[in-house]
């Protein structure tokens, strides 16, 4: 019995071609879609799975109270991670570890070689369990030159030598460390990331006096608890446990898990509020709806040649064939085209995945050898037959034998209003697509071009290494003699990204006990135009370098120092030492930074460029970019021999800020076409449907005088309803989903009524090119041909 259903489908389908090759391509495009979608979640949702402890690992966050307002930040003070080890029950081992430190130069021999990553505690190695192809944990850092860096890191230094261990390496021609251990790379899909790893003891003894101050921060602390020990319970002794140390701190601690650090790391308020994981839900709808409109696609298509294989099915029924018989033969069918389609979407899985990787910035691999994979693809491959399959199985199963052989017509009313409604529900997900990707897109366009209040055109940043800071005027003259840079100017962070920050700082008229965070960055003169910066009040810092004592501030902090100019007024700033006062000699217009979408905190420049980090230059507008970059890198090279020329152009720095969004922008334009196509497909079944029940009609319309546009008119104005109502369920979803999506955003794009108007005019094209085809195709057909059965 199944040998003979295999002949008979197979000979069916061999029979169809165009048919088979349209259902199996529908489906097919789906289980594409569904298959990259689902190996993207895989990774996000597995991210740092490698690390045994997973469950047992934390980091150390920070709640900050600010006028009622809770900030969340990781870093912590510098000695955090012993003290609550030591003073807290049920924490096992504590690791502090700095972000990622400035590229360091590592000179190999004549090689020179620009390499990050960070300082960090011994116990790094034990608490993340991180395996050595080199060394092992426990002398890794038995000394203070010792250096552990990564297999990759080691074929960047000595290409493929072994032995790696115990082989010298200068940083920045001057410090010599000792290799004392090789890591194998860390996966990509891990939160930790470095190229090599310092003893933390270095980056401490650097900066003892703020590390010491419970009220400073720098470090990430990482805690790992002892496996029955209770996070709630700890938190408990954590929240005041900065302030027993020092009664003026105004930061909480808590525990956050490993588990959440990729998915669930933004926090409101002081509590979570998702994050990735919002993408993730997201796009695994995606993959389902996507899915479901393949087999949408599949029902249309099998029920458009319901007239066709209806004498089929009263043969097998007067030949004795059963219902459940006939039910399972067509899902079998289904089962079988399914199966084809699951094998043609690997192939192009394997095809297209490099293109998807580059456009999703993964590195995914098909891994058809993983048997989680196999058992996914199986489970899609019977999904996708069942539900396909189901409803024309039940349908063409339930013709009555004798009035299909008379060739009477069957019931076709429900089957018909099931048809309609697949189709309408095909296009209304695909319209909600559309709308959807040009409100996503609108809006990162939106925030793109918002007033950043600084000029991220034609502006450079180059790390200073070496002698840059202490050559900076000469290397600076140099600069500006090349007829190509306009300004050039110092600073401590980059100003794009953000900064340190304080709530100690006093003026004349700040509320006792007021807690307001302002940022703090330090400035060269030139600062303020290099940066395009407005300048609304006073003067920036002085050439000679004797503005120590002034400082530059935002509007926004002018405002809350009271009435009247700002120039003049003087600032408290709380040292170690003694208290600095600070007089007012410039106001500039607020600039965004950190949080694109945010209105940003105040800022307060100081100029004290002996702590420079960054060289900023401002190139002509009229330079030709690639021949100012050569000029550029000919002075820097020249002034600092031996170190590589890196710089990085300021407005690429603000475009990777919006990764996640150009991400789901990306995705959902493909993922849109691809619905559109999908449902395309079944428009066109549905089409071919019709025009096949209304084939002796239409002979008789034409017989009658009935003109080609006239009956393509006539079998065209019912799709033109079918997408007229899925425009109309369509718009208020996607109404109501963008609005949500939306609501995340404090500098958001509103939502335009055109922006509908077009994805309804885009859909009616859209489906009026899609059915014209069976539409002149049928009015264009002999009427003769048609009526000679009769």
């Amino acid at each position: 019995m199944f040998k003979s259903y295999l002949k008979a489908t197979l000979r069916n389908l061999w029979k169809n071609k165009t048919y088979s090759f349209l259902n199996i391509f529908g489906l097919a495009i789906g289980i594409v879609c569904a298959g990259v979608i689902f190996l993207w979640v895989e990774d996000e949702v597995n991210f740092d799975s490698t690390y045994v402890k997973r469950n047992r690992l934390y980091s150390l966050q920070a709640n900050w109270n600010y006028e009622g307002s809770i900030r969340t930040f990781s870093s912590t003070p510098g000695l955090a991670g012993p003290a609550v080890k030591d003073e807290i029950p049920g924490i096992a081992n504590t690791c502090r570890m700095t972000d990622f430190a400035p590229s360091l130069l590592f000179n190999i021999g004549e090689k020179s070689v620009y390499a990050s990553g960070r300082y960090a505690e011994a116990s790094l190695f034990d608490m993340f369990t991180l395996p050595f192809a080199e060394g092992n944990a426990k002398t890794a850092f038995k000394d203070l030159d010792a250096i552990v860096i990564t297999q990759k890191t080691a074929k960047k230094f000595f290409g493929d030598d072994k032995n790696i261990v115990g082989r010298r390496v200068k940083v920045d021609n001057q410090q010599e460390y000792v290799i004392s251990g090789v890591l194998k790379d860390l996966p990509e899909n891990s939160t930790l990331q470095f190229d090599w790893v310092l003893p933390f003891q270095i980056y401490f003894q650097q900066r003892k006096e703020s590390l010491s101050d419970w009220l400073s921060n720098s470090p990430y602390t990482y805690v790992e608890l002892e496996p029955n020990a209770d996070p709630a319970a700890i938190d408990k002794k954590l929240y005041n446990f900065i302030q027993q140390k020092n009664p003026q701190a105004i930061n909480h601690l808590f525990l956050f898990s490993m588990n959440d650090w990729r998915l669930r790391g933004n926090f409101e308020n002081g509590k979570q509020v998702g994050g990735r994981i919002t993408y993730v839900r997201m796009f695994s709808l995606i993959a389902w709806i996507i899915l479901l409109i393949a087999c949408i696609n599949f029902m249309n298509l099998a029920t458009a040649r319901s007239e066709k294989r209806a004498r089929e099915v009263g043969v097998r029924k007067v030949m004795g064939a059963g219902k459940s018989g006939l039910i399972a033969q067509f899902i079998g069918e289904a089962l079988l085209m399914a199966m084809f389609s699951c094998i043609l979407a690997v192939l192009v899985i394997w095809m297209v995945l490099p293109a998807a990787n580059a456009l999703m910035g993964k590195n995914l691999t098909l891994g058809l050898q993983e048997p989680v994979h196999i058992l996914a693809l199986l489970v899609i491959t019977l999904i996708c037959g069942l539900v396909a399959g189901s409803y024309p199985s039940l349908y063409l199963s339930s013709f009555n034998a004798v009035a299909v052989l008379k060739g009477l017509k069957t019931k076709t009313g429900g089957a018909a209003f099931i048809r309609k409604g697949l189709v309408v529900l095909q296009f209304s997900i695909s319209i909600m697509l559309i709308i959807c990707t040009a409100i996503i897109y609108q809006q990162i366009q939106h925030v793109k071009s918002r007033d950043l209040g600084f000029n991220k055109e034609h502006l450079l940043s180059i790390d200073l290494k070496a002698n840059m800071l202490n050559n900076f005027s000469a290397i600076r003259q140099d600069l500006l003699n090349t007829g190509m840079v306009e300004n050039v100017a110092l600073s401590d962070h980059p100003t794009i990204y953000g900064g340190n920050n304080t709530s100690s700082l006093k003026w004349q008229g700040k509320p006792e006990n007021s807690d307001i965070l302002i940022s703090t960055r330090l400035a060269s003169s030139g600062f303020i135009p290099t940066m395009g910066m407005q300048l609304m009040e006073g003067r920036d810092f002085n050439a000679a370098n004797t503005d120590s004592q002034s400082v530059i501030i935002t509007s926004s902090l002018a405002k809350m120092m009271g009435a009247g100019s700002a120039l003049g007024k003087k600032i408290e700033a709380p040292t170690n030492g003694p208290t600095l006062f600070l007089t007012v000699v410039g106001v500039v217009k607020d600039y965004v930074y950190g949080d694109m979408y945010a209105s940003p905190d105040p800022v307060m420049f100081y100029n004290l460029t002996q702590f420079g980090n960054i060289m900023y230059l401002r190139l002509k507008g009229t330079a030709d970019p690639v021949k100012a970059v050569a000029a550029i890198e000919k002075v820097i090279t020249k002034a600092n021999p031996g170190y590589p020329f890196e710089y990085t152009f300021v407005d690429d720095q603000f475009n990777d800020m919006f990764q996640a969004e150009m991400l789901v922008n990306r995705l959902s334009r493909v993922f849109a076409g691809l619905a559109i196509i999908i449902s395309c497909l079944g428009l066109f079944g549905l089409a071919a449907y019709t025009a096949e029940r209304r084939t002796k009609e239409i002979g008789i319309r034409k017989v009658l005088g009935a003109s080609v546009a006239g009956i393509t008119g006539l079998l065209s104005r019912d799709f033109l309803q079918l997408v007229i109502i899925s425009c109309a369920v369509a718009f208020p979803l996607a109404w109501w989903a963008m609005s949500s999506w939306l609501q995340q955003y404090a500098y958001r794009v509103s939502i335009h009524w055109w922006i509908f108007l077009l994805a309804g005019i885009a859909a009616v094209m859209i489906s009026l090119i899609t059915i014209s085809f069976q539409s002149v195709r049928a009015a264009l057909a002999n009427p003769v041909k048609s009526l000679k059965a009769e």
